[in-house]
């Protein structure tokens, strides 16, 4: 259920704070997800991840590779609401060397099967900043559809830009997993 051909998730421990403080600080890659571009102590990292690994409402996984268990990055399921079945997910290679390979591409499929196919979600979304067209088309590609987007939301690198919220529903999902495996 958690692996795919070149890495696998799994859930994230206290221990996971040491490699993620490092992504947390790194500035190249919050500036594309983090509305809050600051640098935070070891103390706050281990506070915030302690607070993934206790919430009942989130389910967080590290991504590593297969072939060496090495951490690239992070993906989540936030504000998991069962009664009405919808959760939102997030996101982040914090190693720069697998950006733009698939690595998120293949995260991210593990992460909406389990929304769908075992948690049973209705609906998984999301919130994008609009200058991060590599990840918009990533999404896209795996069916999420624009909802709305709040306007000069975040001040970054000189200019104002956007948020953009996708989401994918469980049957749309479902429909596509079956029309590709008939292929």
């Amino acid at each position: 259920m958690f692996t795919a051909d070149r890495i696998h998730l799994r859930k994230v421990t206290e221990s996971d704070a040491v490699i993620y403080h490092d992504w947390r600080n790194n500035m190249e890659v919050m500036e594309n997800t983090n509305p809050e571009l600051d640098v935070h102590t070891f103390k706050e990292t281990e506070t915030f991840i302690q607070s993934i690994c206790q919430s009942s409402s989130s389910k967080s996984y590290i991504i590593e590779l297969n072939e060496n268990n090495m951490p690239i990055g992070i993906v989540s399921l936030v504000h998991i609401d069962y009664k009405n079945r919808n959760a939102e997910c997030i996101i982040d290679i914090g190693n720069k060397d697998y950006w733009g390979k698939g690595y998120g591409t293949q995260a991210m499929t593990l992460l909406l099967n389990y929304s769908f196919y075992e948690l049973n979600l209705h609906k998984v979304y999301l919130r994008v900043f609009s200058f991060n067209q590599r990840a918009i088309h990533l999404y896209e590609r795996l069916g999420f559809e624009k909802e709305g987007e709040l306007k000069d939301q975040i001040f970054r690198n000189g200019n104002w830009h956007g948020i953009t919220y996708l989401a994918i529903f469980q049957e749309k999902y479902l429909q596509n997993k079956n029309n590709s495996a008939k292929s």
